[in-house]
C-alpha cells in the first residue's frame, strides 16, 4: 500500500532530480532514470528513449555556452492503488544558467515506479506554453 511516504519520496527524488541539473552532475542524474525511460520534449517532441540517451542529452545541455537551467515543480502526484507506480503533474522553467532569466516554461507529466527501495521515472512528456 503506498502513502504519504510514497509521495514524499517521489518529491524528494524531483528534487534531487532538479539539484543535479543546476550542478550539471550527470552521476546524480542516472540512478532517478528507468534504463528505459522515455522523455518527450516540450517543443519540438523530440523522443529520448533510455537512460544513456537521456544522459547524453543532458552531458551536451550541460556544455553548452549559453547553458539553461531546468527546474521541474511538482503540483501532484497520484499514486496507483494497484501498481508500484504515480504520475506526477507539475510545472517547468528554464532559465538561463548566467544571470537566471527565463528562457521557457510550461507543464509536464512524468511516471514513476518504485524499483526496490527507490522511485525512478520511467516516461516524462513535456509542454512547452511561454
Amino acid at each position: 500500500m503506498m502513502t504519504q511516504a510514497a509521495d514524499h519520496a517521489i518529491r524528494q527524488r524531483r528534487e534531487a532530480f532538479n539539484r543535479a541539473l543546476a550542478r550539471a552532475d550527470l552521476k546524480a542524474i542516472g540512478p532517478l532514470l528507468a534504463q528505459d525511460v522515455v522523455l518527450v520534449t516540450g517543443t519540438d517532441s523530440a523522443v529520448l528513449s533510455g537512460r544513456k540517451a537521456q544522459l547524453a542529452a543532458w552531458e551536451a545541455e550541460f556544455a553548452a555556452s549559453l547553458r539553461t537551467i531546468y527546474i521541474r515543480t511538482p503540483d501532484t502526484i497520484q499514486l496507483s492503488p494497484v501498481e508500484p507506480i504515480a504520475l506526477e503533474h507539475g510545472r517547468w522553467q528554464g532559465v538561463a544558467a548566467a544571470g537566471g532569466l527565463p528562457l521557457a516554461s510550461g507543464t509536464y507529466t512524468a511516471k514513476w515506479r518504485r524499483a526496490g527501495t527507490d522511485w525512478v521515472i520511467e516516461a516524462e512528456i513535456y509542454l512547452t506554453l511561454a
